[in-house]
């Protein structure tokens, strides 16, 4: 039997209310992402959704006389201002998404293919400049010579080496306050491509990193360029990847 007070109850019940809120939770990523190219933290949404449920549930067993309504929307309202604060600053946390889009094509460019002669349309394992056998796009772990690759088996390689690897390596030298708030997808890439190609190591001791964990953002993107050299000497191919990867890290500084 349909409540006679329902139109009431759908505007304001605690309960319905919490609904409306958990739907627009559900879309707003997608809609953010489709209106703006934003790649919010799912973690953060997750955490709403979480923090919705319990309020409506808590709604379906509390008394809600109208005495003291507005006293109980007033901390309602609290809550949601003080979780809306401190969501804040992981919705605006760079994602994986946004750092891949921009990296997976520098490491291709950089790195470039190496063709089989008798199958241009498969990659061939080659030596690198310091004479590692190296496959695709700079893969260098468990390669040999001889070993082939078609185009999707190399792509699907980069990024995942890209993604679990290196970002997830290099990530662990960053500092909260540095993945919270100074990592663009740009620099996000820079760095990762930096330690893609000098090490996971090397890029999380670098001056580079030591310089952006304390705040001096364009200092540190300048550091990178310092990483020339190949066999110890300069590599003209090395200085040029260095300045697109300084370049992209001083955007938006």
């Amino acid at each position: 039997m349909l409540d006679p007070n329902w139109k009431a109850r759908l505007l304001t019940s605690y309960t319905a209310i919490a609904f409306y809120v958990v739907i627009a939770l559900v879309f707003l990523p997608d809609l953010i992402f489709f209106a703006f190219g934003i790649d919010t933290n799912p973690l953060v949404w997750s955490a709403l959704l979480a923090l919705t449920a319990i309020l409506g549930l808590l709604g379906r067993v509390v008394l809600q006389p109208k005495a003291g309504a507005w006293r109980r929307r007033f901390i309602i309202g609290v809550i949601v201002l003080v979780t809306l604060s401190a969501a804040i600053p992981a919705l605006a946390q760079t994602t994986e998404r946004q750092t891949m889009a921009v990296l997976v094509p520098l490491v291709v460019k950089w790195e470039g293919e190496h063709r089989c002669a008798d199958n241009p349309a498969m990659h061939c394992a080659y030596l690198d400049i310091v004479g590692v056998a190296t496959l695709c796009y700079g893969e260098t772990r468990g390669v040999e010579l001889g070993d082939r690759a078609t185009d999707q088996q190399c792509l699907n390689m980069l990024k995942r080496r890209l993604s679990l690897d290196f970002r997830e390596g290099l990530h662990r030298s960053f500092t909260t306050k540095t993945k919270e708030t100074r990592l663009t997808p740009e620099r996000d890439a820079a760095y990762v491509s930096l330690a893609y190609n000098v090490g996971i190591y090397g890029a999380g001791r670098s001056t580079a990193t030591r310089r952006l964990n304390a705040g001096n953002i364009a200092g540190g993107c300048r550091a990178i360029g310092w990483w020339n050299k190949a066999g110890g000497r300069v590599v003209r191919g090395l200085v040029n990847r260095r300045a697109e990867e300084v370049a992209l890290c001083l955007r938006g500084s």
